[in-house]
């Protein structure tokens, strides 16, 4: 063999390996929906937003609680004063006394426990603000659940109805090329016209692009899966689940929306939200009750100023205190404040019956959605049946010499439309009962 055919067959093995080596690396998930959403969940960057201020939530609960407890403080000081006279007592008879001496460097150092006796009712609401707020962010994490269960289901059915929609085309094209063939076949032996053959190859060219325009689509909705589930981007998504007919139960509106309103996480959210805001209305009211509390603290200081004369050595001294605190005018501040946390509980409380309203009309949508898409896949099958029925008998009677190719033409259209459109029922009804069980809150 020639020395440059021998660089070409290696050049073409590596590059053959390399390809090789390339797609073994692409990893594949056969996934069902539940696992998809196990996954998506998992991965979810909103989710792990909402534990965070969930985390953060906790953290206010334990602030609020230490209002309960007693604050220990330890502080230390060093100061240098300039040296002033000594003021010396002398009396008859006695020696010299020295009654202020001149002490230029003082330390201080003091250790003080402070004890809430009374907050009129501040810390106990705080209390019952934060542990409603803490209850509200965990069921904004059940609502974040939902939510992503949601766009999964609805992104992985978009990906199982874009692989349908190719193999519909996929078919129709097989039986445009066999009509191609026998048209082209005809036409040799004088058994058919030129625009016979041409009007076949243009619904087969039609018939292709559409296909193109059905593998486009699945991957747009493969990269969409890639991005709910967080996997190497590239990765291929296969669906274990296919679009087939749901077997519905009984769909009672009132007893769904009744469901509805017991187990929507947004509304217990929303309800956990007004508790609070009710605390928060009492802690602005404890601002007009006294604030009591008692210290206890132990000075350790030279000189100890409490101690005279003073002396330049280290002496210690205690103390205990009761002390109390009442805002007497405040120039409207806590009259604002209250008025202010009133207007939020009142939003609030407008907020929950709007909701209520909401979750009415979303439940009673999403049922009549489902019955509408139940309907139309009665309808869509036995449309299918009567194309597949209209198309064999059809094409039996063009082979025959007995129908034009028109007629054989419009029944595969048919039999194309009637494919896809049943494809897009079965999806319907798939989002339907997602967006249901979303809007019931399962």
């Amino acid at each position: 063999m020639k020395p440059h055919r021998c660089l070409a067959l290696a050049g073409f093995i590596n590059a053959l390996f390399l390809c090789t080596a390339a797609m073994a690396e692409v990893p594949t998930y056969r996934l069902t929906l539940a696992e998809a959403m196990d996954m998506a969940q998992a991965y979810s960057p909103r989710l792990s937003s909402l534990r965070a201020f969930q985390n953060a939530g906790e953290a206010r609960l334990q602030m609020a609680k230490a209002g309960y407890m007693p604050s220990l403080d330890v502080t230390a000081g060093y100061a240098r004063y300039s040296n002033v006279p000594e003021f010396v007592l002398a009396l008859p008879g006695a020696p010299p006394r020295t009654i202020f001496p001149n002490i230029p460097d003082n330390y201080r150092a003091r250790l003080a426990v402070t004890i809430p006796l009374y907050t009129g009712g501040r810390t106990a609401a705080s209390i019952r603000a934060a542990t409603d707020n803490l209850t509200a962010a965990g069921d904004d994490i059940g609502t974040g659940t939902a939510d992503i269960a949601l766009e999964t289901s609805s992104a992985y059915w978009d990906l199982v109805t874009a692989r349908e929609r190719e193999r519909v085309f996929a078919e129709a094209l097989k039986a445009y090329e066999s009509h191609l063939t026998d048209a082209g076949n005809r036409e040799k032996f004088g058994m058919a016209a030129r625009n016979e053959v041409l009007a076949v190859q243009v619904e087969r060219d039609r018939a292709e692009l559409a296909r193109i325009q059905a593998t486009n689509q699945v991957d747009v909705s493969s990269a969409n899966m890639v991005r709910l589930l967080g996997v190497a981007p590239g990765s291929i998504i296969e669906p274990a689940e296919l679009l087939e007919p749901l077997s519905l139960p009984n769909l009672a509106i009132e007893a769904l929306v009744s469901e509805a309103l017991a187990k929507r996480p947004e509304r217990a959210a929303l309800q956990a939200r007004i508790g609070a805001a009710e605390s928060s209305v009492r802690v602005e009211q404890s601002s007009r009750f006294p604030q009591i509390n008692a210290v206890a603290g132990y000075d350790y200081a030279n000189p100890n100023q409490r101690i005279l004369p003073p002396t330049d050595a280290w002496k210690g001294s205690w103390g205990v205190s009761f002390n109390l605190a009442l805002n007497l005018f405040d120039g409207g501040r806590i009259s604002g404040a209250v008025a202010q946390a009133q207007a939020q509980r009142e939003a609030a409380r407008r907020q929950l019956q709007e909701l209520d309203d909401q979750i009415r009309m979303q439940v009673t949508s999403r049922v009549l959605d489902l019955r509408t898409a139940s309907a139309a896949l009665r309808v869509s099958n036995r449309n299918l049946q009567a194309a597949k029925e209209n198309q064999k008998v059809t094409g039996d009677r063009y082979r025959e010499g007995v129908s034009p190719s028109s007629d054989l033409l419009d029944a595969e259209a048919a039999l194309l439309h009637a494919g896809l459109d049943l494809t897009e029922t079965l999806a319907r009804e798939r989002f339907a009962w997602a967006s249901l069980q979303r809007a019931v809150g399962r």
